[in-house]
């Protein structure tokens, strides 16, 4: 996100189909894809942020929009960020508490799913995950809409969890390793 938030654009559309891991020599790679709803953010010359806007309707995946979004704030880069919050939860999780409103009408389904990010306490959504998750998340919430994230942070919070781990980065990612069945 950093990448393309450097280059002045946000992507609104923060889901696990919008990225891809690469294939060798590149397996260590992951690439965010579907561009389709990206958007500047601020001018590439001035670096004057767009204006804060209400009244937009929320672009992107119901599952990984981010609050401002559902109340029709003008999406930023805190927004992508907490999008991929939600996405990792889910990674780790399987779920989001938010999931499983079937067989509702769409406004309905859109109006619940706002009201359950904002009912639900950040400690209930990060139960069981180690407290980076939370601490990512507190950083995203608490960004003011033209703010610039702190990247080096929010990486070293979860360089310092693999550490902490004593993971090894040995190249044995799950995409790399996992048989493919056909």
């Amino acid at each position: 996100m950093k990448f393309l938030h450097e280059k002045h654009f946000i992507h609104r559309d923060i889901k696990p189909e919008n990225f891809c891991a690469g294939k060798q020599p590149n397996d260590s790679s992951i690439y965010i894809i579907d561009l389709g709803l990206s958007k500047r953010y601020r001018d590439e010359q001035t670096r004057i942020h767009v204006p804060y806007k209400e009244g937009k309707t929320l672009t992107g995946t119901l599952r990984y929009g981010s609050k401002n979004s559902h109340e029709g704030i003008e999406s930023t880069r805190r927004d992508d960020l907490e999008s991929v919050g939600y996405m990792l939860i889910y990674f780790l999780k399987g779920v989001l508490p938010w999931q499983g409103l079937n067989n509702v009408d769409k406004e309905y389904k859109h109006i619940r799913i706002k009201e359950l990010k904002n009912e639900i306490p950040l400690s209930k959504l990060c139960e069981g995950l180690p407290n980076e998750f939370e601490q990512y998340l507190k950083h995203c919430y608490g960004l003011q809409f033209d703010e610039e994230p702190n990247y080096k942070f929010l990486i070293e919070l979860f360089t310092n969890l693999f550490n902490s781990k004593d993971y090894e980065m040995d190249g044995n990612y799950d995409w790399v390793t996992a048989v493919i069945i056909i």
